[in-house]
């Protein structure tokens, strides 16, 4: 009885909705734009230092841009076919009910896009550091034991947690400004991120002494659970780089044309980043021996310093430091929708459903958001948040594609403009390599994973409330 009154809450009475302003420019961008962020610049020292050999870096880096294309070969159709606001929480509720629905929304709005954009916060205060190194000095370091897990977590304050809630403030005040605005100005930056990458890969090739000697070590010392944990470690910074090619299906409804403009801006997207993320790659090794890059907190930054000496290095920094800030953009911008589209149907915080009026964006839901975001900025460094928002994403990930395969089942007749290419192998690989990958980051860092799965899990607690809420309110309506 709680799901059909959940399913049946009607949305005629709403006189304010979202409208279609991204055109296929901005719907290119924030994938494109999402995706190119603080990960390229600042993931290839960790994996390096993770997988221990080029082989096992650019192995991670080609199966993690195959997964994501795999998944954006499935999510194509999941949006084309329901270009709806909240993405996966749509597909969820529509596919096995809406209590599943519910618990993607719940981890997305309480702790995957929070930690997203806390985490890409941090990595524009990581790249502000090159200029003043004291930013990056802890301030103080306190610990936290969990019962039953024998890791001790240790959480570093800085400088740059405080700063990076300013800059979390900012560009919600942006996206708060209206969403046409706020997809102008993901153009804008995504152009400024993708000419800083391909001046550093350039560079790189052409104007250093880069030697392919380099490259070493090409293979791992030995095979076994060493290297394939090193491997999953990897792949696992690979896929925080990846990310954002999901974000697209979050703003569904205010796409235009969505049946042609999001199977183009996902497909097209994944592949171009893939390639320029092995490229860049590739120009860091060539141009730094192996270790340098396993050792180095700025990897691009030294890579260009080592071009053009270290005044040079501080420009091609800062436009690093302009392309988080358009990645916390369309971040920010697409991840208020699922709050929004879950308080509209009456299973989330009330406060979070009005659009305003003016500027036809869901005000309280960006702030809500930066509030949550900007707890999490002030408590966790980059590597701890981005290692949280994959171990909850990728739960759902998994989950919003296994969508794919029950709305084929139970809905056979819904309009699909476009249809996954490869279903259903691809589809499956996609979902085998999700388990393997949450798996391995519990595994890895049990303590922050048991947080975010058991604030996932308490979300249950408020959907039994505010569902027996509707019931109600269906029951006295008869």
């Amino acid at each position: 009885m709680v799901t059909k009154s959940i399913e049946a809450e009607p949305h005629a009475a709403e006189t304010v909705g979202l409208v279609r302003r991204l055109g296929g420019w901005a719907a290119g961008a924030i994938v494109v734009g999402t995706m190119v962020g603080t990960g390229i610049f600042l993931k290839p020292s960790e994996m390096a230092a993770e997988g221990g050999s080029v082989a096992v870096v650019f192995a991670a880096w080609i199966v993690g841009g195959l997964l994501s294309l795999f998944g954006a070969l499935s999510y194509a159709e999941l949006g084309a076919a329901i270009p709806e606001a909240g993405g996966d929480y749509a597909y969820l509720r529509r596919a096995f009910g809406p209590a599943w629905g519910f618990l993607f929304g719940w981890m997305h709005s309480i702790v995957g896009r929070p930690a997203s954009a806390a985490a890409i916060a941090a990595g524009l205060l990581r790249f502000s550091s090159f200029f003043v190194p004291a930013l990056g000095i802890p301030l103080y370091t306190f610990h936290l034991r969990l019962p039953l897990l024998a890791e001790t977590a240790q959480f570093a304050f800085t400088w740059s947690q405080p700063l990076a809630v300013v800059a979390l403030a900012a560009i919600t005040f942006i996206n708060y400004l209206g969403v046409k605005l706020g997809g102008q100005v993901q153009v804008v930056l995504t152009f400024i991120k993708i000419a800083a990458v391909a001046i550093i890969i350039f560079a790189a090739f052409t104007l250093t002494h880069g030697s392919g000697t380099n490259f070493h070590p090409l293979w791992p010392a030995q095979m076994g659970w060493n290297m394939f944990g090193g491997f999953l470690a990897a792949l696992a910074a690979a896929l925080w780089a990846y990310d954002g090619w999901e974000d697209l299906n979050l703003v569904g409804s205010e796409v235009s044309d969505p049946a042609r403009n999001m199977p183009r801006a996902l497909i097209a997207g994944v592949a171009f980043v893939a390639l320029l993320y092995l490229l860049f790659t590739a120009a860091c090794l060539y141009a730094l021996p192996f270790g340098d890059v396993a050792k180095s907190q700025h990897v691009a930054s030294d890579v260009f310093a080592s071009v053009a000496g270290r005044a040079a290095a501080l420009w091609i920094t800062l436009a690093m430091a302009i392309s988080a800030l358009g990645t916390m953009n369309s971040s920010i911008l697409s991840g208020a929708r699922v709050d929004y589209a879950m308080a509209r149907d009456g299973i989330f915080f009330r406060y979070t459903a009005s659009i305003h009026p003016k500027y036809r964006t869901p005000g309280n839901a960006l702030i809500f958001q930066c509030c949550l975001a900007s707890v999490m900025a002030l408590t966790g460094t980059f590597e701890d948040l981005t290692s949280l928002f994959i171990f909850a994403t990728w739960i759902f990930y998994g989950l919003g594609v296994l969508s794919l395969f029950r709305l084929r089942r139970i809905e056979p007749n819904l309009p699909r403009p476009y249809r996954a290419w490869g279903y259903p192998i691809l589809p499956a690989l996609f979902i085998a390599g999700a388990i393997a990958l949450t798996a391995s980051l519990w595994i890895a860092r049990p303590v922050r994973s048991t947080v975010g799965l058991g604030l996932i899990l308490f979300g249950l607690v408020f959907y039994r409330h505010w569902a027996a809420k509707i019931d109600r309110k269906s029951i006295q309506a008869l």
